[in-house]
Parts: C-alpha cells; structure tokens; sequence
C-alpha cells in the first residue's frame, strides 16, 4: 500500500466527514482497490479555535499536536487539516512533525491566482479574518478581495454556530441573508473559508456553482495530486 494521506480532524466532525466525501468523489477510482488510503483522526475535544484566539491562547495546537503523534504512528505520507481557522497554528504544527503537510491557504491561494478570479469575498470565522490568514497571502499575491461587515461577520458566525449544534435551517437562513446581501456584484466570488460553511451552502452551490470557491475542495484536490504524484514516484 501507498503511504496514506492523514486527515487530522474533529473540527468539526462533519467537516471531517465531508473533507473525506470529497476525497472519494475526486478520485478516479474504478473499483474499491483504486481508492486513495485514508487515515483520519477525528477526535473533537480540540477546544474551539475562534475562542482560543480570541481568549489569546494555545489550548488547540496542544490537542492537535498530540492528536498528530497518532498519523504520525500511522506512517502516512501527507497529513492536512480540514479546519480554516486551525491554520493559525500551521507553521507550529509543521515544526513538530516531518510528515509533508498540505496548507488549505496555499492550495487556495495558488488556485485563484491560476485561475484569475477578479475578486473574492472571504466568508470564514471571525478568528480566519481576524488574524488575517488569508488577507496577508492575497495581498502578497495581488489577490483582489473583500470581508463582510460587521453586521454581516456576526450572521456568518452564527450561521457556523447554529450549525454545529444542529439547527440547520436557521443556519441556511443566516448564510443565505449573507450571500444575497453581497451577490449584487457579479465579478465577485465567494471564498467558503471555513469547513461548515459548504456544507450550510450546499443547496446554493449546487445550484450556483459558478458563484463559490470552496477551500475544502482545493485543499482535498492538492493531497489527491500529491498521493498520484508519489504513486509515480514509486514506480519509477
């Protein structure tokens, strides 16, 4: 077997799940056999990373780094994180494991750039536009794009929120207020920046696909091209 990709989950859990659907579905696999091995540790006591950062604190990159020990015991060969606002502790993460891992930020980043979207309107956590995890990479790559207003950043959070605990249709109704507000302008795509959020969408998206550009999608894409790429490699 083919060292697998480690999917380092639980936030949250159905993002995991989602993370590992998306896998399946953009895999040219013909048979079980031809499917891409998968190792994913999805343990949700990771305590919530928006308060963390909020509150100035470490508690999550703790968790998540212990948690890592786990893929790491596994041997698999890339390890990514379905989780946005988790890569504030990216570059932590990395240093302590010398298992390859794959950014969701840089996969979107090299995405837009190729394909020369005029301008995104980052939907994420307030912690992801908070501490500018993405801002500062599109401004380094010339990436044109926008961030909702206050008003607007409070219904996306609790949009995420009612999610997590259940309410789905009230979460689809504060996503949708948010996308009406700002699909006037029709150069502007918008950045599902945060894992729940396709999934709140989902109706929409399938509906308007043209209109999002979902990181999950990107980051999933960029660790199936790694595992074929290392399929090449080895059989060289």
């Amino acid at each position: 077997m083919n060292k697998a990709i480690g999917i380092l989950g639980g936030m949250g859990p159905q993002a995991t799940i989602d993370a590992m659907d998306k896998i399946i579905k953009n895999t040219p696999a013909h048979c079980d056999q031809e499917h891409i091995p998968v190792i994913t540790v999805s343990i949700p006591d990771i305590p919530d990373r928006t308060l963390s950062i909020i509150n100035h604190d470490d508690k999550p990159l703790e968790k998540m780094a212990e948690y890592l020990k786990i893929l790491e015991a596994a041997h698999v060969g890339c390890i990514i994180i379905p989780c946005n606002t988790a890569h504030f502790w990216f570059n932590q993460l990395q240093q302590r494991t010398q298992t390859k891992m794959i950014s969701i930020i840089e996969s979107t980043v090299h995405f837009i750039q190729d394909s020369q979207i005029a301008e995104v309107c980052i939907l994420a956590t307030s912690a992801t536009i908070s501490t500018q995890l993405y801002q500062s990479q599109f401004i380094q790559n010339n990436i044109r794009f926008s961030t909702p207003s206050v008003e607007m950043q409070h219904k996306v959070m609790q949009s995420i929120y009612q999610y997590k605990a259940g309410n789905i249709e009230k979460s689809k109704q504060l996503m949708s207020e948010v996308i009406h507000f700002y699909k006037q302008n029709k150069s502007i795509k918008f950045l599902l920046a945060c894992t729940e959020i396709p999934l709140i969408l989902q109706d929409s998206i399938q509906d308007n696909p043209e209109l999002f550009v979902d990181a999950t999608d990107l980051l999933i894409k960029n660790a199936i091209a790694w595992y074929q790429n290392s399929l090449t490699a080895s059989a060289a």
